[in-house]
């Protein structure tokens, strides 16, 4: 039987508290966000709760400091200072897991840093050091990052992660976003998606087929619709025999 874990990000504001119990309780996998790019410490600390209380395993959600962009802009930062971020932000999910009985098991960047940290060694590397003195954590990249060694190097267990939501162009990458079909909304293409991705190990890119293995699969909290998205690929990915399962516990 295949696994795969299925992973949500959620904390953003982005819907109401009852839509976010709803998509919690189809994930294995919470990336929290950490405040640098939206959603308020209340809501932060409403959306451990309600991971907790699905059973969800708990990770962070950093960014660049960049509310106005959503952190969906690269920031022009100084190195210790970014770092002294990322800390603090993966430091304060931490800090709510723990009060509400868990432990923070992974760390999925943001964004623009999320692009980064799988292409730019420099930024891949001050990540690898921040998640390395923040415990023993994972960090979620996309499938083919080409920075995954360097995390490796530093100890922190690198994650392949592919999206069940997100368009993927040409060259293998995401769409971006502001581009015409970049997230996609339809049930059959979110599900069709998804079990292409675990099922088959590839994604349609284009015009054309891309391989890819991924150990975790995303469906972002903003997306519209996205409960009852994640509950339709988890009744898929059952009716085709993959066990959906925490990558880490």
């Amino acid at each position: 039987m295949s696994r795969v874990d299925l992973n949500a990000d959620v904390g953003e504001g982005t819907a109401p508290a009852a839509a976010e119990a709803a998509l919690l309780g189809a994930v294995t996998s919470a990336s929290v966000c950490c405040g640098a790019h939206a959603g308020t410490a209340e809501g932060i600390v409403g959306t451990v709760r309600r991971a907790v209380a699905a059973g969800v395993v708990v990770g962070a959600h950093p960014s660049y400091p960049d509310r106005a962009g959503f952190g969906r802009r690269r920031a022009v930062v100084d190195e210790a200072e970014l770092a002294a971020s990322l800390a603090a932000q993966i430091a304060f999910v931490a800090r709510l897991a723990a009060g509400a009985g868990t432990a923070l098991r992974y760390v999925k960047p943001h964004g623009a840093l999320y692009h980064d940290c799988a292409a730019d060694d420099t930024v891949a590397r001050l990540m690898a050091a921040v998640v390395r003195d923040a415990g023993d954590l994972a960090v979620l990249l996309p499938a083919g990052a080409v920075t995954t060694g360097r995390f490796e190097r530093a100890g922190v267990a690198a994650v392949t992660e592919a999206f069940a939501d997100r368009a993927y162009g040409p060259d293998g990458g995401l769409v971006p976003r502001g581009d015409p079909g970049a997230v996609l909304q339809e049930e059959a293409a979110v599900v069709d998606q998804a079990l292409s991705l675990v099922v088959d190990g590839r994604v349609r890119a284009g015009r054309r087929w891309v391989e890819v293995r991924a150990a975790s699969l995303c469906l972002h909290g903003d997306t519209p619709g996205a409960a009852g998205l994640a509950h339709a690929v988890r009744h898929a990915l059952a009716g085709a025999q993959v066990e959906v399962a925490p990558f880490a516990s």
